[in-house]
Parts: C-alpha cells; structure tokens; sequence
C-alpha cells in the first residue's frame, strides 16, 4: 500500500502558500495539508514568549490528529523563534524557514541589502548571525512591517490595496541611511512574495527580490527521498485553527492552489 501520510505546511496565516507551490512542484505526489493559524495571526507582533509557548504545542497537537511524514514551518517569525522546542517535542523532520540572506549576499552588485520582515522576525538574533556568516561584506538593513503581513492577506482574499501601502513599508528601507544603495531586498516573511509584484511596482529604482521557498522545497524533497507517495494524492486540505466565514476570494486562491477542502482545528 502506497503511504498517504501527509506533507504539512504551518503559517501564521495565508504566507506559507508562497512556499506550497516550490513544495508542489519537487514533491507532486505529496498529499498536503496547509495549516493557517488564524487564531494566534499575527505573530509578527507576539512576543517571543507567546509564540515559544504556542507553536510547538499547536503542531504537537497537529501532528497527533493528521500523522504527517514531515513538517515544514512556512513562517519565518515562527522559524526563528521556535524551531528547536518543535524539534525537541517532535519525532519527525522538521524543515524551519530562514531570511534569505545568504543568497542575497551572493547577487548582491552593491553590497547593501535590505530584509524586510515582521518585527518579530527582523529583531531576532538569529539575523544577526546570518549576516555575520554570509554577508559579512554587506551593509544589512532591516524593517519590520506589520502592515505588509495584512495587506498580503487582503490581497489573497482578493480586496483591493493601494499602492502607497505597499510604497510605505519599502521606504522602510529605502528611506534608512544607506538605503539609495540598496540593490537586493529579502522577503523575510513568507507573506510577502504574494505581494512581490506589488513592491516591484512601487520600488523607486529595479530591485532584486530574494526569499527562501524552493531551497525549503529541496530540504523537503530531500528529507522525504525514496518514500512511497499514493498515485492519485487526495485533494490538499486547508486547515484554519479558528472558525471564520471564508471570503469567496480566498476560498478560490486556496482551491487554485489545490486545497479545495477547508476543515477547522
């Protein structure tokens, strides 16, 4: 018999499907299951305390009822916050998501790169180190927009956004000292490369945008090398851990991106 285990993306909120379609296309066979906190979103602005205290007891929850073969954390504040408690109570792969820095630094012409991401996020140490190890050659900018998280999850559910929204939180970069010589933005939230054509459009000069989504695709195909998949995967389901009325708009965004079926925690 075929194994219809699970692969399970978790977000706060709707930004893990930037990192669903890199997974689909290295793993289609995999049957998905696509987890939208929406009772704790946002995390951005939660204190590390209060995300260190739910993620890992929501997916140890999670991972009891839907059995997956592996869990990819599609969520950066989560990521870099409470990786390692998830993988300490957990006893399965657990593949964590990171700013992209390090191949920021490698496309980077004028060695001045911005990380735009939720406070939370930008915040971290974990940054630091990044920048420290990979970019140690470049002046590293960071902001943090809360903003940017909720327009993203208006956008998908198909309102509309106006542009200057979008052009205030680049100028959180482009407005710090330094910032005229940025070349390479990270999208270090994975809410933001739903919205990456929105920034491009109101970016003052071309810039580059970098996130992490098919590296996280090729540790997640790695990880699961050689397993069994079923040969017709059920339909992907979407899973919110709060009850709302799901707008038409997302509703058809999460169908076209194969999660037809909507279930609550």
């Amino acid at each position: 018999m075929s194994d219809i285990r699970p692969v399970m993306l978790f977000d706060s909120g709707v930004g893990g499907l930037s990192v669903l379609g890199a997974v689909q296309r290295a793993l289609p066979q995999a049957p998905i299951v696509y987890v939208a906190d929406n009772g704790g979103f946002p995390y951005g602005t939660k204190t590390e305390a209060e995300i260190a205290a739910r993620v890992p007891a929501l997916l140890g929850r999670l991972a009891e009822r839907y059995d997956p073969r592996i869990i990819v954390i599609a969520c950066n504040t989560a990521s870099t916050i409470a990786l390692a408690q998830v993988r300490a109570v957990l006893d399965l792969p657990i593949v964590g998501t990171v700013p992209a820095i390090k191949p920021a630094a490698l496309v980077s012409q004028t060695r001045v790169i911005g990380v735009l991401g939720t406070d939370a996020t930008v915040r971290q140490p974990y940054v630091d180190d990044l920048s420290a190890r990979f970019a140690g050659d470049c002046t590293v900018l960071r902001h943090g927009s809360a903003a940017l998280v909720q327009l993203a999850e208006a956008h998908l559910r198909g309102e509309d956004t106006p542009d200057h929204a979008y052009a205030a939180a680049l100028a959180g970069l482009t407005d710090q000292p330094g910032g005229e010589a940025m070349d390479t933005v990270v999208l270090a939230c994975t809410h933001f490369p739903l919205v990456q054509d929105r920034l491009a459009a109101v970016a003052p000069r071309p810039l580059a945008f970098v996130d992490g989504a098919e590296g996280i695709a090729r540790r997640t195909a790695y990880l699961t090398q050689g397993q069994d998949w079923p040969d017709a995967p059920a339909p992907g389901t979407a899973l919110f851990t709060a009850r709302f009325d799901v707008p038409d708009g997302l509703r058809a965004a999460l169908a076209g991106r194969g999660l037809p079926e909507i279930s609550y925690l």
